[in-house]
């Protein structure tokens, strides 16, 4: 009995938590220090969203980390992030009982990403990012204003910070 004990009294801290401190996860090596983020691809039938993307990771990638942000595919970079817009849909979530007009809308916006070391070794892929917001449409005609784009940004943002987090962090 007192060996069981013994023996699960010394194992139990190899057990561990799962808790690790902040960039020892990271998926980029430390000898990375200049990033190169090129315009995103897109396959999607939409108006700018592959430079609402780019813009939104390169803030997000300014604001977050210490590595030197390059807007170009560029030799000079240790690792480059390429993106690409697989697919963006608008759909009606909600009617609008008296005139049957959709009220609100469903916008879905799927895209991958890859971030290559200069060497071509993958240190990060993810291959299908999909994003949602909901955005309100406007009922009266006469001051109408197009929210899908707004909605566009808001996805933009929200795929720009949990991308960032995911390659520092693998969370």
């Amino acid at each position: 009995m007192r060996l069981r004990t013994l023996t699960l009294f010394l194992l139990l801290p190899l057990a561990g938590c799962g808790y690790h401190t902040v960039g020892s996860a990271t998926h980029i090596p430390g000898n990375v220090s200049t990033l190169a983020v090129p315009i995103f691809t897109t396959r999607a039938q939409a108006f700018h969203t592959e430079m609402a993307f780019t813009q939104a990771t390169i803030r997000e990638l300014n604001t977050r980390t210490k590595y030197r942000i390059l807007n170009t595919d560029s030799s000079d970079a240790d690792a480059t992030l390429h993106g690409t817009i697989l697919s963006q849909a608008v759909a009606p979530l909600t009617y609008d009982a008296t005139s049957g007009q959709s009220s609100s809308y469903l916008v879905t916006i799927t895209a991958k990403v890859l971030l290559t070391a200069h060497d071509g070794h993958v240190l990060y892929r993810n291959d299908a990012v999909i994003f949602h917001e909901q955005y309100q449409s406007t009922q009266d005609l006469s001051g109408f204003i197009q929210e899908d784009p707004a909605a566009v940004r808001r996805v933009a943002r929200d795929f720009a910070q949990a991308l960032v987090s995911d390659m520092l962090e693998s969370f």
